[in-house]
């Protein structure tokens, strides 16, 4: 008798591509665990938070970009003097580098404002080092007062709150352990990212970071 030969049935693209857009929740999910894990490990400890842009298309291509509409999508990358067209990823990484907390913004949005958006849920006693775009006296003493964790930011020649210069000292220092962490970050991130929708561009940035995290771990 002859054997007829099984042939599994294949997902079409299509239908492959809504599935992998079914996990975005799932994976950010997973992510807030295992960060939520390592803080608790960690007890009061020390982490840094940033942000680095990720744009959509070139600037070149601005007009015809059919991912995100609007100025609100433009930012300027400070550190290289240049603009460009997408989102912000807020970051909050260990000291040696592992993320623990993240989010997303538009372009446009102040580091400052953006913020306000990340949970800051460490244990009491930590320290938060950020450099100077992140100044909010209120933010600092709300911290302080309600959770006793200490929002440690870069001083600006013209602040209101001068820091003792073993303080600056101390800031200095992990203002370059932030820019190494992050240049880790961005040196191994794509350079294009092909979707079609502004969800998918998301998401998939979402695997990059929890990708990096596990791979940070598991060095």
């Amino acid at each position: 008798m002859k054997m007829t030969k099984l042939v599994p049935n294949m997902l079409d693209k299509s239908r492959f591509n809504r599935r992998i857009h079914q996990l975005s929740e799932p994976l950010y999910s997973m992510f807030c665990q295992v960060g939520h894990c390592i803080k608790s490990m960690s007890g009061a400890s020390e982490y840094m938070i940033d942000s680095f842009p990720v744009a959509v298309c070139d600037n070149i291509r601005i007009s015809r970009c059919k991912l995100v509409k609007g100025k609100q999508w433009r930012g300027k990358q400070s550190s290289m003097c240049r603009y460009f067209y997408g989102v912000k990823v807020q970051m909050m990484v260990t000291d040696k580098g592992t993320p623990v907390e993240f989010g997303f913004v538009r372009g446009c949005e102040a580091d400052v404002q953006a913020l306000k958006k990340l949970p800051l849920t460490v244990t009491a006693e930590s320290k938060i080092y950020g450099d100077s775009a992140y100044t909010d006296y209120q933010i600092e003493d709300d911290l302080k007062e309600a959770d006793q964790i200490d929002l440690m930011i870069q001083r600006k020649s013209n602040s209101l709150r001068k820091d003792e210069p073993w303080i600056r000292f101390i800031k200095e220092q992990m203002r370059k352990g932030i820019e190494t962490a992050f240049s880790e970050i961005k040196a191994l991130f794509l350079r294009k990212i092909h979707v079609v929708t502004f969800q998918g561009f998301l998401l998939k940035l979402e695997m990059f970071i929890l990708a990096f995290t596990f791979n940070k771990l598991t060095n």
